[in-house]
């Protein structure tokens, strides 16, 4: 104990050199000479008039405090020194000697073993961390180009990564569910908050094969530093700044409560979107923990317990009570590749108190692929039905099974809901295909920039042109707010279409939806790919035309839009009105979260509880589909249609072209050669080499219309009867006996 003792003199000895230093005017070596003086007086050894910059701050934090485990946890050894493994960041002089600040090599540490002392002014106060702006973290992965924040990030970035679990389980060399002899726990380490922003470029987590993993956390322009959040003196978040968009913020647990609208889904299944974040991550712990637990029990036969407070965190809970008593203080040892995973994972979300604000999506991301992933090993499979957002238009009338319908019973029993969600909303979702396609390129082009970039919108409204944007992790709130008056919708006047069409949903907004929203082709642009080639003739350098994706508004304007294939001669219904309460996007979708606003629908549809129930209601009479059940939803009649299509396409391909055509929706550009002529996109068929190159204009003319249909999944609450017009007519032009199938009126 000896040391406890000599620790203080050591901090007053070197805060009392930085006071001589400042009081002889040579000021602290490489501070910065914006810095100013704090008003305080504080008398050390005789003298009472010095001002010492930040003093109190500095005293009252983390990085001052000694009486904290980070400083005294080698008191008791012999000697009682810091070992150079962790004098980088638990040793004022382990520091300065890997910033190279002692004239020793930069990066590295020299010596075999330092005295403990808390980090003093010069550890972040001179020209080795003011001139650092690059980091290298545990992964391997060195993040260029920062600013003051690259000094916190050396310490505040963990001591492991996914790599470093990934690498354990490949030398174990064993099944998934096989215990790995002799592995041990590994510990990301504490407040890896750096490892947390920046997501999957620093892969700080253990990333599941096969998935996508949200990126650096971006926020908003003026608070994307450590030190625009935090006071990097005392380290106390700034809450004074967080209310500048956080209305109502006054205490850090205000903070807590915060919930932004591109985070309005579900990801703990407690049935709530409006409670914090920072509540959401505690519950995802909780249920990835039971998850472990039952796992531990039901698959390794050696139950599991955590303790975040006693090293190693993880012991062998020996009365499988889901509680780590004092008696019980086995290191856990029966650890197998997926147990391990998810350990790791909860551990990283469970030692980033901050991990909230500082990239929460991540976090759940690493929660939902190990809770996944552990399932999958004990038969459960409600994991497969679980609802991500876009889907919920697409998914199956079966009701969804509960993880847990509420939070209050923590018990699993080796069943997981398909209420808890992993992913965002489409607009905000930063690991979707329409946020990452560009991230190889490092730029999003003018040609798609206007909705796959966060100020593509804005901008090309503010100057009527379009330029190359950076890669965007989704949408922020100024791409469709401005942020200086209250934020207030941007203004958009009239919409014009892909085929020349200038239209307007009115005031409501919605032609800012519909900017993006309405396809990227036309009747026209078909025509003119088309020419003047015959309809059954393959033409020479005739390709797919690919409508876009969620063409809605192209879908309500109907004919007037003309977006999808509108065959000569034919009449076509125009804009769908539906009813008043019901005329705009957001009046049927949440704005933020694009779901469905079901109690819009049961205003007028009694009993719409469910996607499935909307997926009845049926506002025309006809028997569309010539199934002879007139009665069926909207939706199954479009559906029916759609894979009518389908079936003629193939038909026609090989009698006409002599080359049968298959479809893969999620794979560009989505109709390739049938090789073996099964009628099934086989997965080496399903490839750009291998896309469809025999179109003749019939069958082009089809495709096109085939496709706007896949790609507007909402098109039976939208336009109905003009989705039917499409396919009715493109079946009708291949030759399909259409007589038992009505065809709508048109116009409205």
């Amino acid at each position: 104990m000896r040391f406890r003792s000599f620790l203080p003199v050591l901090a007053v000895v070197a805060v009392f050199g930085v006071m001589i230093a400042y009081d002889s005017g040579s000021g602290v070596p490489g501070l910065a000479p914006s810095v100013s003086a704090q008003a305080q007086t504080t008398p050390v050894m005789g003298y009472d008039h010095l001002d010492i910059p930040f003093f109190g701050e500095w005293a009252s934090s983390g990085h001052a405090d000694l009486t904290a485990e980070a400083w005294i946890h080698w008191n008791e050894d012999d000697p009682a020194v810091v070992p150079a493994r962790c004098a980088q960041c638990h040793s004022s002089g382990g520091q300065l000697d890997f910033v190279g600040a002692d004239g020793s090599a930069i990066g590295s540490i020299e010596a075999e073993s330092f005295e403990p002392a808390v980090l003093q002014c010069t550890n972040c106060h001179n020209d080795q961390t003011l001139a650092k702006t690059d980091v290298t973290m545990p992964s391997g992965v060195v993040l260029s180009d920062l600013g003051r924040e690259a000094v916190c990030m050396d310490c505040h970035q963990g001591r492991a990564s996914g790599d470093t679990v990934a690498t354990a389980i490949e030398d174990a060399g064993v099944d998934h569910d096989a215990v790995m002899d002799g592995q041990r726990f590994i510990n990301i380490h504490y407040y890896a908050a750096a490892a947390t922003r920046y997501g999957s470029e620093a892969g700080g987590g253990f990333e599941y094969p096969g998935k996508t993993y949200e990126p650096f956390f971006e926020h908003v322009s003026d608070f994307v530093t450590c030190q625009s959040c935090h006071d990097p003196h005392s380290l106390e978040l700034e809450v004074v700044a967080c209310a500048t968009c956080h209305l109502g913020v006054e205490t850090v647990e205000d903070v807590y409560e915060i919930r932004m609208p591109g985070s309005f889904v579900d990801y703990d299944g407690d049935g709530s979107t409006t409670t914090g974040i920072k509540t959401e991550l505690a519950n995802l712990e909780h249920l990835l923990l039971e998850t472990m637990q039952a796992y531990a029990r039901e698959v390794v036969g050696t139950p599991i317990g955590y303790n975040g407070n006693r090293y190693p965190y993880i012991f062998v809970d020996d009365n499988d009570d889901s509680v780590i008593g004092e008696g019980e203080s086995t290191s856990y040892g029966s650890f197998t590749p997926r147990l391990l995973a998810a350990a790791y994972n909860y551990q990283v979300a469970h030692k980033d108190p901050g991990g909230f604000a500082h990239n929460a999506k991540y976090l759940i991301q690493l929660m939902y692929d190990s809770i996944e992933d552990l399932n999958a090993a004990m038969g459960d499979g409600t994991m497969a039905a679980l609802v991500r957002p876009g889907d919920e238009v697409l998914a199956s009338a079966t009701p969804e099974v509960g993880l847990r319908a509420a939070l209050t019973e923590l018990q699993i029993s080796g069943h997981v809901a398909a209420s808890i969600r992993r992913d965002d909303a489409g607009h905000f979702d930063a690991t979707a295909e329409a946020w990452r396609h560009w991230d190889g390129d490092g730029a999003v082009p003018a040609s798609c920039a206007t909705c796959h970039g966060a100020d593509g919108l804005p901008f090309v409204l503010e100057h009527g042109v379009q330029i190359e944007q950076q890669v965007a992790q989704g949408m922020a709130c100024t791409t469709c707010h401005v942020a200086e008056d209250d934020f207030s919708l941007l203004e958009v006047e009239d919409v014009t279409f892909p085929s020349g069409a200038i239209l307007s949903f009115g005031t409501s907004g919605d032609n800012l939806c519909a900017t993006c929203h309405q396809g990227r082709a036309s009747t026209g642009t078909v025509d003119a790919r088309i020419g003047g080639t015959d309809d059954d003739v393959m033409g020479e350098g005739l390709g797919f035309v690919n409508v876009h994706y969620f063409s809605a508004a192209a879908s309500r304007f109907g004919g007037d839009a003309m977006g999808g294939y509108q065959y000569a001669g034919k009449d076509y219904v125009g804009f769908w009105p539906h009813v008043e309460e019901a005329a705009t996007c957001t009046q049927c979708h949440d704005p933020h979260n694009q779901q469905v606003e079901l109690t819009t629908c049961a205003d007028c549809h009694d009993g719409a509880a469910t996607i499935a129930d909307v997926r009845t209601y049926r506002m025309f009479d006809g028997d569309f589909d010539g199934d002879g059940d007139s009665d069926e939803g909207g939706y199954y009649e479009i559906q029916s249609m759609i894979e009518q299509l389908y079936a003629a396409m193939q038909a026609y391909a090989l009698e006409t072209t002599g080359t049968g055509v298959v479809y893969s929706s999620a794979a560009y550009p989505y109709f390739f050669a049938d090789g073996n002529t099964n009628g099934t996109p086989d997965a080496e068929e399903v490839n750009f080499g291998n896309k469809y190159r025999s179109w003749t204009p019939r069958l082009l003319r089809a495709a096109y219309n085939y496709q706007y249909a896949q790609k507007d999944p909402g098109s039976y609450v939208h336009n109905s009867q003009y989705m039917i017009q499409l396919l009715h007519d493109s079946l009708e032009d291949l030759g399909t006996d259409v007589s038992a199938m009505d065809r709508p009126d048109a116009p409205f």
